[in-house]
């Protein structure tokens, strides 16, 4: 990782538990991140998990999938509620596009 990442994480680490500076660490892989145009969420009772997908049919590859707890589940909804609101007061109102209506998700293979 470059200096500019080690120092961009450095200050923008999370304050932890002890109110002790927490210093995030990320390759460059890491940093530069994964296209996706859609997700699929799924949860049981322990557990939200969400699957980052890249869909260009007829395939389409996962991503990611990132598991989370119900509880940090519900404080990532609302920072992303936050977000979206200071981005439409930013650049304007985003026009939402219909639902495609096509399925998507996982195949056994036969």
């Amino acid at each position: 990782m470059n200096q500019n990442n080690q120092e961009r994480f450095a200050q923008g680490g999370q304050q932890g538990q002890q109110g002790q500076q927490i210093n995030i660490k990320a390759n460059d892989e890491k940093l530069r991140g994964e296209y996706s145009n859609t997700m699929q969420i799924l949860h049981n009772k322990e557990e939200f998990v969400l699957d980052f997908l890249s869909v260009f049919p007829p395939t389409g590859t996962l991503n990611s999938r990132v598991i989370v707890s119900p509880g940090h589940f519900k404080r990532m909804f609302g920072a992303m509620k936050e977000n979206l609101k200071k981005y439409e007061e930013q650049f304007g109102k985003i026009e939402e596009v219909s639902v495609p209506e096509n399925t998507v998700g996982f195949q056994d293979r036969k």
